[in-house]
C-alpha cells in the first residue's frame, strides 16, 4: 500500500464541532457589536489558533487580554458542545481497516487542550490513534505545515506517504505546504470550496464512503502523475 498513515482533523472531520463553534463566535461578536458573515469568518479562520484569530480581529491587544477573550469564546463553545457534540459518521470503520492494512494514525488539530479534553473524554478518540499534535506542543495554526509534519516525525513516516484528512481550505492547504495528499469534507463547506487545491485525491460528504483500497490506489496514480507531491 502506497499509504503509511492517516493524518486527522479534529473539529469538523471527527466530529460536528463547528456548528458549535460558529454559535459561540457568533455570541462573541453579538456581544462587540462586530459583523459576522458565517462562511467567509470559517474560511479565513478555521484550523489557525485563537490568538492568530483574535490578533487579526482585534489587533493591538496584549497577550493576556487576548487568553481572556479566548478563554471567554471556549468557554461558550464548550457549554454547547456538552449537550450536543457528534461524532461525523465513518470514523470507525476506517480507522479498522487503517490498522488491519498496518497504518498509522494521528489527529492533528488546532483546537484547545480544554476542547479536546471534552472531545476525548466523550468519545475516547485519543486512545484510538499513535499521537495527536496541536498549538499546545508549541506548534503553529493551519495553513502553516507544522501539525501534520510534526505528526509525520512522531510517527517515522515520510510526509508523501500520509494522507490528511480536514473540512476546511486552510486544512488543506496546510497539507500542500507539508507535501501531502489530502480528502476534502464536505461537513463544512461545499465542494467549490475546495476546487483550487492540487493535493486533493477526493471530496466525501463525511468519513463513511471512504474506501482505503480505492484512495492508496488514486495517491499512487497522484503521485506517478506530479512526482513531487
Amino acid at each position: 500500500m502506497t499509504i503509511k498513515a492517516l493524518l486527522f482533523d479534529l473539529d469538523g472531520t471527527l466530529i460536528d464541532s463547528m456548528p458549535h463553534h460558529e454559535s459561540a463566535w457568533v455570541d462573541f461578536h453579538e456581544r462587540r457589536d462586530l459583523p459576522f458573515e458565517a462562511d467567509a469568518f470559517f474560511k479565513a479562520t478555521a484550523g489557525r489558533d485563537n490568538h492568530e484569530i483574535l490578533g487579526a480581529l482585534l489587533p493591538g491587544l496584549e497577550r493576556h487580554e487576548y487568553d481572556a477573550l479566548a478563554h471567554e469564546k471556549e468557554a461558550v463553545y464548550r457549554g454547547i458542545a456538552a449537550q450536543r457534540l457528534e461524532l461525523i459518521p465513518g470514523f470507525e470503520p476506517l480507522r479498522a481497516a487503517a490498522r488491519a492494512a498496518g497504518l498509522k494514525l494521528a489527529i492533528c488539530t488546532a483546537s484547545t487542550p480544554e476542547n479536546m479534553k471534552l472531545a476525548f473524554g466523550r468519545f475516547g478518540l485519543d486512545g484510538q490513534v499513535d499521537t495527536v499534535t496541536s498549538p499546545a506542543d508549541g506548534l503553529r495554526g493551519k495553513p502553516n505545515p507544522d501539525i501534520f509534519l510534526e505528526a509525520a516525525r512522531r510517527l517515522a513516516i515520510d510526509p508523501a506517504d500520509c494522507i490528511v484528512f480536514e473540512d476546511a481550505p486552510l486544512g488543506i492547504e496546510a497539507a500542500r505546504r507539508a507535501g501531502m495528499l489530502a480528502v476534502a469534507l464536505t461537513t463544512s463547506l461545499p465542494a467549490e470550496a475546495f476546487a483550487a487545491y492540487d493535493n486533493l485525491l477526493e471530496i466525501a460528504p463525511d468519513l463513511s464512503p471512504i474506501d482505503l483500497q480505492a484512495l492508496a490506489a488514486k495517491a499512487a496514480q497522484k503521485k506517478k502523475e506530479t512526482p513531487d507531491a
